[in-house]
């Protein structure tokens, strides 16, 4: 049997694929895919599921969050007292909340250079947490290996000053990951001593910028909690269910949802002129471009990752027995849709014995939809969202 499929025969005119964008401001739809997959990856390492098993959910865990230093004084909305230090009681959605008090004063260079630094410190982190803990269990480092695995996921988010900071779901579990209990001296409380140590401890060595040295570590506001069977609003304790809705929330934002940044890279500095940006991401982007001009801070690529303001780390990552993986999960969703067109066709979905000749021909036509696929894909995505609430 001979199957032809002619892409002008189709509803739009063309073969629509996804774009694969995690980006919602650039593809709702696909962000959409990608924060469900993120939640899941993060559900199945706290409670089991896709192939980890229940028992993880009794591992020590906690929800961290490494913020960054201050680079000088920004428009806040305080909880320690009623009003911002410009003596304003700003609104949630207020614009001006983040950007400098007093622009020509703040650390611009300091703030670009821990955003291209962050992911080093992270790594160096987690480096000094495994210590910290063999350190508390009365371990060595090599011991620690037989006895206990640190296993996390975590995303980065931006603050509004433009500055990033990480959400990790942190797990101690046994020697092979989540699949093995973890010893008997394993418990949450060591495991939150043990991450306010690291992150005290850990400091990355950066560049020195005419005459004036640079050196990163994570901010003083460091939150630890653990995470149990409560609710996440009503106080310290956290579900497993709400810390991963919280940070797959956050896996499909960049800097333009909380900066006013671009979503896009810029080849030119004059494209800056017509950008709709704020005045604070487009001085954070000046720096990162005049930086970049720098032949000692070259492998900073600090203008290739201006719209970013400097961090050019991957947005989501985690060890490789936290829990399963989004390449899995995309290629069960693949299989999945490929099962539902074969039984669609009056197929069983087993593969056939005889060959198969694929002849195909494809072009590039563009990237982006028209105005009427884009009307489309919100009404389906809407009606989508509301079938799951």
């Amino acid at each position: 049997m001979v199957h032809r499929l002619d892409s002008a025969t189709m509803p739009a005119g063309q073969l629509l694929v996804r774009c694969n964008n995690r980006r919602a401001t650039r593809c709702r739809t696909c962000a959409e895919t990608y924060r469900r997959d993120t939640y899941h990856l993060i559900t199945a390492g706290l409670r089991g599921g896709k192939g980890v098993p229940e028992d993880v959910s009794a591992h020590p865990r906690v929800f961290a969050t490494f913020t960054a230093p201050g680079f000088g004084p920004v428009h806040n909305r305080p909880s320690n007292r009623p009003a911002c230090r410009c003596g304003v009681v700003h609104a949630p959605d207020d614009p001006v909340l983040g950007t400098p008090l007093a622009p020509e004063r703040y650390d611009y260079e300091a703030a670009v250079l821990w955003n291209a630094h962050a992911g080093a410190l992270w790594r160096r982190f987690s480096i000094y947490l495994r210590r910290e803990i063999a350190k508390r269990a009365g371990l060595t480092q090599r011991a620690f290996r037989r006895f206990a695995r640190v296993s996390f996921a975590k995303v980065a988010e931006y603050q509004r000053r433009g500055a990033v900071h990480f959400h990790a779901v942190i797990r101690l579990d046994g020697p092979d990951g989540g699949s093995t209990p973890p010893p008997h001296w394993a418990s949450a409380e060591l495991l939150t001593d043990a991450i306010r140590a690291a992150a005290r401890a850990a400091v990355v060595a950066g560049p020195t910028v005419d005459g004036r040295e640079h050196s990163f570590v994570f901010g003083r506001q460091l939150d630890v909690r653990v995470i149990r069977s409560a609710d996440f609003e009503g106080g310290t304790e956290l579900t497993d269910r709400a810390v991963a809705g919280y940070i797959a929330k956050y896996a499909t934002k960049g800097a333009e949802t909380a900066t006013g940044t671009l979503d896009r890279r810029i080849r030119l500095l004059a494209e800056l002129a017509h950008a709709d940006v704020t005045d604070h991401a487009r001085r954070m982007i000046r720096t990162c471009w005049e930086l970049g001009a720098r032949q000692d801070l070259e492998h900073l690529r600090l203008r290739a990752w201006a719209h970013m303001l400097g961090f050019r780390g991957h947005f989501s990552t985690k060890t490789r027995r936290y829990s399963t993986t989004l390449t899995t999960l995309r290629e069960a969703r693949a299989e999945w849709r490929r099962l539902q067109a074969a039984l669609a066709h009056g197929d069983d979905g087993q593969e056939q014995t005889a060959p198969t000749l694929v002849l195909a021909h494809w072009s590039y036509a563009g990237s982006g939809l028209t105005d009427g696929e884009r009307w489309l894909t919100d009404v389906l995505h809407a009606e989508r969202t509301e079938g799951d609430t």
